[in-house]
């Protein structure tokens, strides 16, 4: 018996052939969908295909039109057979490719080295891993998304994202794959870039808090202005620049550091003002950056630069107010652009937090002699601290059995608060310019504390200095409660565990001897074993310290107090 063939009669019937065709073979109708009819062409097995000319001429027109569409997607388009192999590519993906990508694995047309491969579909979850085979959730059934690295000497387009989709034949089984593939360079490229500029920014500041409070303020511009330089030279590729702080009381704008600029430019006095001041006045009275395409043909530019024919400015701001600004100049117009803008605004955001961390914002120079009264202060004070533990111990022994021994006590204690005093006075004399006082929100203070570690002990003395307060410190539980019973005090910072007592229990005797100024603990990120903290903070304690302090804690816990309540034990 011989076999008939397998007709596929695509439309409706055509007329006289159909008896013909039926006695010759076997026919087998399909309505003229092109999906359809594809499904049944791929299916195979049939010996010739018959249709109405009308039903070809639009079956064509279908598929020229749906051609026409793939071939201009943004996107590169490939069809690959189920190893990955490509069978099929539009003219985006060939542009993509390295070479003719037909007969070559998807990673080798693209010329990938690298693959960071997200899973999107069930049942494998989400999630970016390294893998030997990456297309091998596809060809299981599961979406999935590569990220590449691509290699050779094309550039332009490194990175690459392909989405692959299974294609799936009628018995539910992967037949080939679709994928999808887009140049990402721009956006992973902008996104190194502001990783980068984001971790130069923590390092602007360049010293963790110890290192920072032995400094003085012409150091830490110096450590300020070496990192500035550099980092605005290596990542943002400037080297016309000028940095300038506002000083809120005149609303000059002061020079901080300049590379590149005129002589006349860089030591020209500027204000924040919209007129008169060219940009950076403008840019630091509103706030808003400016691109100066050109500076020959801009009513607010004024020569900075020698041959500049663009710039850019941007305010430097904290808390939203603008502290400063940050000024680049470019021998060329139009030299900057929005990613430009945009990439520099947000280094201007680090370096506003840098200049908060090394306390710029209001410091101004101080001069030598005002350096050395600080030396000075600074080798003097814990021995005085000592001085004034001791008689206060003293005193608290003595109680009320030998009046005449309490009273020579108290003149030791006051006349050793005398020369700390008057050393002080001495050094705010020195720096302090009648026309712009430094600010010293912590004036007419006087803080106790009590801390065992004599390195930070020091440096409570600098800190609280400089804020206009007046520190006494103590090594011990004890020593400070018996400094506290002498009273006085506007606020006493206690470490969480002193050497020789509980740290609650000193917390208690503290606000019994001297309910009137508020207790904050202070703590080194060390485990409170004896829950310290919590049990102050159900008697009202506001404010816990971490240490090395930070000069916004320490107003803050002076300034804001607490609501304990006035005899907690």
């Amino acid at each position: 018996m011989i076999d008939r063939p397998r007709l596929l009669l695509i439309g409706p019937s055509v007329g006289s052939l159909d008896g013909a065709l039926a006695a010759a073979a076997d026919v087998e109708p399909v309505s003229n969908d092109p999906a359809e009819v594809a499904r049944r062409l791929h299916d195979g097995g049939f010996a010739a295909v018959v249709a109405s000319p009308d039903v070809v001429t639009g079956l064509l027109d279908r598929f020229r039109r749906d051609e026409l569409i793939i071939g201009h997607i943004e996107k590169g388009l490939a069809v690959l057979d189920p190893s990955g192999v490509v069978l099929w590519a539009n003219a985006v993906f060939r542009e993509i490719a390295e070479g003719e990508p037909v007969g070559r694995s998807l990673l080798e047309a693209l010329g990938s080295d690298r693959v960071s491969v997200e899973f999107t579909g069930e049942p494998t979850g989400s999630g970016a891993y390294e893998v030997a085979d990456p297309l091998a959730p596809a060809r299981a059934g599961a979406p999935v998304s590569l990220r590449l690295h691509c290699r050779g000497e094309r550039r332009t387009r490194p990175y690459l994202e392909a989405d692959v989709r299974p294609v799936f034949g009628p018995d539910g089984a992967v037949s080939g794959l679709i994928v999808l593939v887009r140049n990402v360079t721009p956006q992973v490229v902008q996104q190194q870039k502001l990783d980068a500029l984001h971790a130069a920014g923590r390092e602007l500041a360049g010293l963790d808090a110890d290192q920072l409070t032995e400094m003085n303020v012409e150091a830490r511009v110096e450590l300020l202005k070496a990192n500035l330089r550099r980092t605005i030279r290596d990542l943002l590729k400037y080297d016309t620049i000028e940095v300038r702080l506002l000083d809120r009381k005149t609303g000059e704008l002061k020079p901080l550091l300049e590379d590149g600029m005129l002589p006349e430019a860089a030591g020209r006095a500027l204000y924040a003002r919209p007129t008169g001041n060219g940009v950076t006045g403008f840019v630091a009275s509103t706030g808003v950056s400016y691109l100066c395409p050109d500076t020959a043909n801009d009513p607010h530019y004024i020569a900075g630069a020698a041959g500049a024919r663009s710039s850019m400015t941007v305010p430097l701001k904290f808390q939203d107010e603008v502290i400063g600004t940050l000024n680049v100049e470019s021998p060329r117009t139009n030299g900057f652009g929005p990613d430009d803008l945009q990439f520099t605004e947000l280094f201007s955001k680090e370096i506003a937090a840098a200049l908060h961390t090394l306390d710029l914002l209001s410091a101004q120079q101080v001069c030598t002699a005002g350096q050395s009264i600080e030396a000075v202060n600074k080798e003097i004070a814990l021995p005085l601290d000592e001085v004034l533990a001791g008689a206060s111990v003293l005193i608290a022994r003595a109680g009320t059995g030998d009046p005449e021994a309490t009273a020579q006590l108290r003149r030791v204690l006051d006349a050793a608060r005398r020369v700390k005093a008057s050393v002080a006075q001495v050094g705010r004399d020195m720096v302090d310019a009648p026309a712009a006082p430094v600010d010293r929100p912590l004036t007419g203070k006087r803080v106790l504390v009590i801390e065992s570690d004599e390195r930070l002990r020091r440096q409570v003395h600098l800190l609280l200095g400089r804020l206009g307060a007046t520190a006494e410190t103590a090594g011990a539980g004890a020593d400070g409660i018996a400094m506290a019973a002498g009273g006085g005090y506007d606020a006493i910072f206690q470490e969480v565990k002193p050497p020789d007592m509980g740290g609650y229990e000193t917390y208690r005797r503290l606000r019994a001897v001297c309910p009137r100024a508020p207790v904050a603990l202070t703590t080194g990120f060390g485990y409170d074993v004896a829950h310290s903290i919590v049990k102050a903070r159900a008697d009202g304690m506001r404010h816990v310290l971490f240490k090395p302090f930070r000069q916004d804690q320490v107003v803050r816990a002076v300034l804001e107090g607490d609501n304990a309540p006035s005899n907690p034990g």
